[in-house]
Order: C-alpha cells, then sequence, then structure tokens
C-alpha cells in the first residue's frame, strides 16, 4: 500500500498525518487523527453519521478520500466544543434529551451546526429539509429539531 502525508486544519489546528492512499476522511480522521467523533452508519453516504464541515460545506466523510482535503479546513463534533465547554447546540442537545445511543448524534450536531451557520433563524420545516440526510434508528426526530429551534431562539437572544 502507498501513504501519502497529508497537510489540513482539522478544528482550527494545523494538522499533518500520513493516510494510505484509498483512506476515506472518515477513517483518516479515526484511524489516523484520532477524532472518533465522526461515526461509520453505513459507509455509503446515506446516515449521515459521518458528517463533518470541509471547506465551509456539509460532507459525509466516508464519501471524500483523505488524498482530497489536502490544504482544507475541516470541522468535526470535536471541533463543536470550545476548549472544556460544551457549544450551546450541544448543551442545548444534552438539555433536551435530543440524542439516544450516539452514533448518530454527532453527524446531527455537525449537520445542525452547520445550518446555524448559514440560517440562524430557520423554520422547523427547514430544520426537518436540512436533517434529511441523517437517519437515527433509535428515536424519532422531534426532540432533535425542537433542539436545533431551541439553540437558534438562545443564540438569537444572545
Amino acid at each position: 500500500m502507498s501513504h501519502i502525508v497529508i497537510n489540513t486544519t482539522i478544528n482550527g489546528e494545523a494538522t499533518e498525518f500520513l493516510a494510505d492512499e484509498r483512506d476515506s476522511l472518515l477513517e483518516a480522521l479515526r484511524e489516523r487523527v484520532g477524532l472518533t467523533g465522526a461515526k461509520e452508519g453505513c459507509n455509503n453516504g446515506n446516515c449521515g453519521a459521518c458528517a463533518v464541515i470541509l471547506d465551509g460545506r456539509l460532507v459525509n466523510s466516508c464519501c471524500v478520500m483523505a488524498a482530497e482535503i489536502e490544504g482544507s479546513q475541516i470541522t468535526t463534533v470535536e471541533g463543536l466544543a470550545q476548549r472544556d465547554h460544551l457549544s450551546p447546540l450541544q448543551q442545548t442537545f444534552l438539555e433536551d434529551a435530543a440524542l439516544q445511543c450516539g452514533i448518530c448524534t454527532p453527524g446531527f450536531l455537525v449537520a445542525s451546526h452547520a445550518l446555524l451557520a448559514q440560517n440562524p433563524d430557520p423554520t422547523e420545516h427547514e430544520v426537518r429539509f436540512w436533517l434529511a440526510g441523517n437517519l437515527c434508528r433509535c428515536t424519532g426526530y422531534d426532540k432533535i429539531v425542537r433542539a436545533v429551534l431551541h439553540t437558534a431562539e438562545q443564540m438569537r437572544k444572545a
């Protein structure tokens, strides 16, 4: 197998790592960089459990090759918290019980973060549409949608 050196910025920190040329971004994040927040659910881009923000766009990291991220900016679920404090979105997910087993939660958090960055005042319909690429087998989506709307409301008041 051939290895490549990748230089990128992950969660605001310059990062260099060695990856197999066939690694997906998901595999590189988990196995090479040690960031295990993004989860492998389907490994074909259908579930959203591996969502990350790549150069400002929400992507499923299982569908991006690690070799493609050279020089890119990546935000993972680990990058949402600020030092030892959860982000407002993470805190609201926790307080509003908008999670179950945790496999899908990182993807929902990253997708919701991307939505609120683009639209700080989404309607319920817009939240549901935006999160349509994220699947959860454990629960309904109502608590998740309410948590996103609750966070948006809190952010507008701040």
